[in-house]
């Protein structure tokens, strides 16, 4: 990202908002240059058009004076900052391992991805519309998921594993992905290919024989 966009992202994270002033002022004092406000108001609008900025807030004065636009950081944004989401994540599996039964385990995973399921809300189409809704489910989830067909029948490609850094601790996660797939495709699939093994994808095969009768 180009640096005087990086450096207001970072004024919005710390202050929770601020105007142009307060951004020009500030990033003079970092830079120790003499950057303008119609500097400053391009790099926001650019960053506004990127989804990483909100649309400009009014903010009324106390003195005398026009009001004031105020900025802050867009949901978007704020995800692009270090956050502690995997270590939480994993101390959470960890104590569901350590306060239930493998079968304890797989019952609550199973309940995710029936919930997920039910979100995904695919209903009964012809495969080829399947694929399509599953592939546009999965990657507003992070996978980069795509569908190709072979002599073999339908293969479903994930090349984005969006458990990556705990994934080798909880294999069972990779099991959840798996029933997953199987629940929004309405087939249990063969996976073929797992980025945990080494490969560049975690990938299942739908065969042609299992297809037909969807």
């Amino acid at each position: 990202m180009q640096e005087t966009r990086r450096l207001i992202l970072d004024i919005l994270r710390r202050q929770g908002y601020a105007t142009v002033d307060e951004i020009v002022e500030q990033l003079r004092a970092q830079r120790g240059d003499g950057i303008t406000s119609v500097t400053v108001r391009h790099h926001l609008t650019r960053l506004q058009e990127d989804d990483l900025i909100t649309s400009p807030q009014l903010r009324r004065r106390t003195s005398p004076g026009r009001p004031q636009h105020i900025y802050a950081l867009s949901n978007k944004a704020r995800e692009q900052f270090p956050s502690n989401y995997h270590h939480i994540f994993c101390a959470l599996l960890d104590e569901l391992r350590d306060q239930l039964t493998p079968s304890g385990v797989n019952v609550l995973l199973e309940g995710v991805t029936t919930r997920w399921s039910q979100e995904a809300a695919i209903g009964d189409v012809p495969m080829y519309d399947r694929m399509n809704l599953v592939v546009e489910y999965l990657n507003q989830h992070g996978y980069e998921a795509q569908w190709e067909t072979t002599p073999d029948g339908f293969v479903l490609h994930t090349t984005n594993c969006p458990y990556h850094a705990v994934v080798s601790h909880h294999d069972a996660l990779c099991e959840m992905d798996l029933r997953l797939v199987a629940s929004l495709l309405n087939v249990v699939p063969r996976r073929i290919a797992h980025i945990s093994a080494g490969d560049t994808s975690c990938s299942y095969l739908i065969p042609i024989a299992e297809t037909a009768e969807l």
